[in-house]
């Protein structure tokens, strides 16, 4: 039996067979998306990026309960992801973990009262009890961290003690964020913020201090 003489152009060329075969199969085993599965997923890409996700914000000097009702609404009418979160500011004399009953006991009822109004607008809600030394800056980052689209604020006015309309965390929070803030004060006599059961949402969170 005569030995197989390997010599250099055979090899080329058998080394081009194999790489053709190799890659025909491949492309047999993924063949390329049609225009119609292109545009599909680009029209996702893009809707994606531009519903983004809606975070509430509560803590005690920021009440939000009557701003629920149209973060909900704007959730389910484009399809955002709902969030709402309460801000514990931790003083210095406490480690920044400590434990707080009473203001972790008005985190859960605010943020129980917006669990309810998403439940009867029928959008889902993500909550989240966010402890940190400063509130405005909490929900800055926590805004980039999620990549918000918008942040709902309500407001509580401390005209009668600053002359301030807004609260510095607000204003705070409205100067800096790298997305829309949609701030509401709530109205006496205001009929657009209510659930759709014509309750006012205004109760349920904390009072502000002052």
């Amino acid at each position: 039996m005569n030995p197989v003489e390997v010599t250099l152009p055979g090899g080329v060329i058998a080394l081009i067979i194999a790489t053709t075969t190799i890659a025909v199969l491949w492309w047999m085993m993924h063949p390329p998306a049609s225009s119609i599965q292109r545009m599909a997923a680009e029209a996702e890409s893009e809707l994606k990026s531009l519903v983004g996700s809606i975070i509430v914000v509560f803590s005690p000097e920021i009440a939000s309960a009557h701003m629920m009702a149209l973060a909900a609404k704007l959730a389910r009418g484009e399809r955002s992801a709902l969030t709402a979160i309460y801000v514990i500011e931790v003083p210095y004399t406490l480690p920044p973990d400590a434990e707080m009953p009473e203001e972790e006991r008005l985190a859960l009822d605010a943020l129980g009262t917006a669990e309810t109004i998403a439940q009867k607008n029928d959008v889902d809600l993500s909550t989240e009890v966010l402890k940190s030394r400063s509130t405005s800056q909490a929900v800055l980052d926590y805004a980039k961290s999620q990549k918000a689209n918008i942040i709902i604020l309500g407001s509580y006015r401390e005209g009668k003690y600053t002359g301030a309309p807004l609260s510095r965390t607000i204003e705070f929070i409205a100067a800096n964020a790298k997305c829309d803030v949609l701030i509401g004060v709530e109205g006496k006599h205001g009929t657009l913020l209510v659930d759709e059961t014509g309750q006012a949402t205004g109760t349920g969170s904390a009072e502000p201090r002052t």
